[in-house]
């Protein structure tokens, strides 16, 4: 796998997170309609963005249950994808405009074509405390993301793993 990032973006606890995510069993379904679509709707909206994605970070891609914004390939490889950094805190990794941080400048998704350069994610933790994926807005304009926004996406991150672990 390509690390765009310059920096290491694999957990100290990867075999044992890995095997927290599929043992949920979610990575292989994409959910049209369900509460992960409604979730990124909802997100979308609420925060104005064009983009909003419910991702699951597995050992080289990362793999969309539902999005908004995106249409095609529900994977992208781990090395491009911000929600690789997402799963590295428990608190929201953001970048307000993208083309500020240094270890998104050779990300292709910022550089390229695609534009990217305003991302929030909201670490998605299991009740045992592995992080599995990220609750994602993306514009393709830099934006501020006060407090106030963040505790509203981390809401809403955990009524996805209030969803995932209800069953």
């Amino acid at each position: 796998m390509d690390n765009t990032f310059g920096i290491p973006i694999i957990p100290d606890n990867e075999a044992e997170r890995l095997a927290r995510l599929r043992s949920l069993n979610i990575l292989n379904t994409y959910d049209e309609e369900g509460p992960f679509k409604h979730i990124v709707s909802i997100a979308s909206r609420m925060f104005d963005v064009p983009i909003a994605l419910v991702n699951f970070v597995d050992m080289d891609y990362v793999v969309t249950k539902a999005g908004v914004g995106m249409d095609g390939e529900n994977r992208i490889s781990r090395g491009e994808s911000l929600c690789s950094l997402s799963i590295l805190r428990q608190e929201t990794t953001f970048f307000e405009d993208a083309c500020e941080n240094p270890c998104l400048l050779a990300n292709p998704l910022v550089v390229g074509d695609f534009g990217l350069r305003f991302y929030a994610g909201a670490p998605l933790v299991t009740s045992d405390g592995y992080s599995i994926g990220a609750l994602c807005i993306i514009d393709k304009e830099p934006r501020e993301f006060p407090e106030s926004d963040r505790k509203m996406l981390e809401s809403l991150a955990s009524a996805v793993m209030d969803e995932i672990e209800k069953k």
